[in-house]
């Protein structure tokens, strides 16, 4: 029998010195000593952004020293026994786009359908997956970092484009990066917009059933820890909810799923709540079968000498700039620790919520914070039944439901809805009330 897989803990790599900035005066030496601080945390994978403009600034032109520094990345990770996944096209990160010239302004192109364009990032994906096959410790390639928030609002300027055009984009990035290197876990990454947005082109389905994992990126300043309080129910099972929705959606009983980005966002989390905050994320995500990984945003705080972020992202680090652990670094070195010396996996959810989208005028939204759905996954999350999501077409199937577990399904119109902080009060996990 095969040994059970172990869960995997890791980071996503934000420089302690100028950011993503620094491939542009790239210090190999800086980044060892952030890849050191990173290890001492028992922490054994990464998650790296090289920025698409710095990689590729011209359409024809990818450019073979930034190919160089990002290798010499890679490797200098693999000698701290840190696994590395790749973004390729960056894209948007912490509130500001990184597009490459030839996309923008006189050359306005659309990034998901014009001919030149999606050939120049099918070389480009297929380039870095290339250059980085056969390197010890190299993990895959992500497509590129929630690129589904170019393709409607609330971007500013959008690439429109239809579900089935999102499709075929997808499927030909995720071939270049096969191509390249072909033993890769090559995925894809959007935000959650994907799960709750109505008219979003990227779907759940997509999500859930193209790349060698589901991806997923949970984030509670989305409206769920201001309705429901920094320690309410839907807040501390947020992460989890998105990873049981996400499986009703995939065809194969035991996809595995990737939290590849969950973070602890101030104010909606207050600084002195932050550990604690991962502490509940981590035990509610963990407890899910199938769970591939989780990987926190981020590793090191962004420095208060660089202008414009929102608040928020300065202080998202499991460290400082000057690379020193804070609680919520030291709460996840904790729980990677204890959770890698379970002997046993997650438990089989035997109670499953239906998810009916074909007749539901709701749709996405009834799943969205504030949705009918949600707040009926979280009562009965409250009540201490674990529940799994199955979708409607789907509950039928008795091979299917025996094989992920399910003995019971549970519609919306059985549950009571949980509430919202605020004067009438809300029960936390523990189905307590407060005032």
């Amino acid at each position: 029998m095969n040994e059970p897989t172990k869960l995997r803990f890791g980071v996503n790599y934000t420089p302690s010195r100028g950011w993503f900035h620094h491939w542009l005066d790239f210090d190999l030496d800086e980044v060892r000593a952030d890849f050191d601080s990173i290890a001492a945390l028992g922490l054994d994978h990464l998650r790296v952004f090289p920025l698409w403009p710095i990689f590729q600034p011209n359409r024809t032109l990818i450019r073979p020293r930034a190919i160089e520094q990002l290798v010499s990345l890679v490797d200098a990770a693999s000698e701290r026994d840190l696994s590395v996944q790749v973004d390729g096209l960056q894209g948007h990160l912490s509130s500001f786009d990184f597009l490459p010239a030839w996309t923008q302004t006189w050359h306005r192109r659309s990034l998901f359908t014009h001919p030149e364009v999606v050939a120049a990032q099918e070389e480009y994906l297929h380039v870095l997956a290339s250059a980085l096959a056969g390197h010890e410790g190299f993990l895959g390639m992500t497509v590129g970092n929630e690129m589904s928030q170019f393709a409607s609002a609330p971007h500013p300027d959008p690439d429109p484009i239809t579900p089935g055009l999102a499709d075929r984009w997808l499927r030909r990035m995720l071939a270049a990066c096969a191509s390249g290197a072909p033993n890769g876990l090559h995925v894809h990454a959007g935000y959650d917009a994907t799960w709750y947005q109505e008219d979003h082109p990227f779907t759940p389905a997509q999500a859930a059933r193209l790349g060698a994992a589901t991806v997923l990126h949970s984030w509670v300043f989305n409206g769920t820890a201001q309705r429901y309080g920094p320690t309410g129910t839907a807040t501390e099972h947020h992460a989890a909810y998105l990873i049981e929705l996400s499986k009703a959606w995939a065809r194969e009983p035991h996809r595995p799923v990737w939290l590849q980005e969950v973070g602890a966002p101030a104010p909606q989390v207050p600084a002195g709540h932050a550990a604690a905050f991962a502490e509940a994320t981590v035990a509610n995500a963990a407890d899910c079968t199938d769970l591939w990984g989780i990987t926190w945003w981020c590793s090191h705080d962004v420095s208060r000498a660089l202008a414009d972020f929102p608040e928020l992202e300065y202080d998202l680090g499991l460290l400082t700039c000057d690379r020193r652990p804070k609680p919520a670094g030291v709460a996840l070195a904790r729980a990677a620790v204890g959770w890698r010396e379970r002997p046993d996996q997650p438990q089989p959810r035997r109670t499953a919520l239906v998810l009916d989208q074909n007749r539901r005028v709701e749709g996405r939204l009834t799943c969205a914070p504030g949705g009918t759905f949600f707040e009926s996954w979280m009562a009965l999350t409250e009540d201490g039944a674990r529940p799994a999501v199955v979708l409607a077409e789907r509950s039928t199937d008795h091979d299917y439901l025996t094989e992920r577990g399910i003995a019971e399904l549970v519609t919306v119109g059985q549950v009571r809805p949980i509430r919202a902080a605020g004067a009438s009060g809300r029960r936390n996990a523990t189905g307590e009330a407060h005032p």
